[in-house]
C-alpha cells in the first residue's frame, strides 16, 4: 500500500524542485580612474577641464556660490532561483559617485568621491 502512494509523492518532489537559475547584470558603468582624480586641482582645474576629461556629468546642482557637477555611474548584479511555486531573488547595486564643486568664476573648490562599484557582487537569495 505504501509503495503505491510512493510514485507520486516522488513526481510531486521532482516537479517541486525543478526551476532555473539566472543571473544578469546591468552596467551603466565604466570606471573613473583614480590617477586622473590626482590631476584634478582646487583652485586651477576649471569646470571645463573636469567635462573636457568625463564628459557630460550626470547631473548638475546650481548652488549660492557656484555649481556642483555630479558623476554616476553603476553596476547591478542580479541572481534569480526561480522554482515552480518559489522564487528567490538578489539584486546588488553599487555606485561609484563624484562630486565637483566650483565657484561662481568656474574654478574647481573642492570634490568628493566614492568608488564602490567594482563590489558589486552576485549572491545566494537567502
Amino acid at each position: 500500500m505504501t509503495h503505491r502512494y510512493l510514485f507520486p509523492l516522488a513526481i510531486g518532489f521532482l516537479f517541486l524542485c525543478t526551476g532555473c537559475f539566472v543571473f544578469g547584470t546591468n552596467k551603466d558603468y565604466h570606471s573613473f580612474d583614480p590617477e586622473a582624480l590626482e590631476a584634478f586641482q582646487p583652485g586651477t582645474t576649471t569646470a571645463a577641464d573636469v567635462s573636457a576629461l568625463l564628459g557630460a556629468p550626470t547631473g548638475t546642482v546650481e548652488l549660492s556660490n557656484g555649481n556642483a557637477y555630479i558623476y554616476r555611474r553603476s553596476v547591478a548584479k542580479a541572481t534569480l532561483i526561480w522554482l515552480v511555486l518559489l522564487s528567490f531573488a538578489n539584486y546588488d547595486t553599487q555606485v561609484d559617485q563624484i562630486v565637483f564643486f566650483f565657484d561662481k568664476n568656474d574654478l574647481l573648490t573642492h570634490y568628493g568621491a566614492s568608488l564602490n562599484a567594482d563590489k558589486a557582487e552576485y549572491g545566494l537569495p537567502f
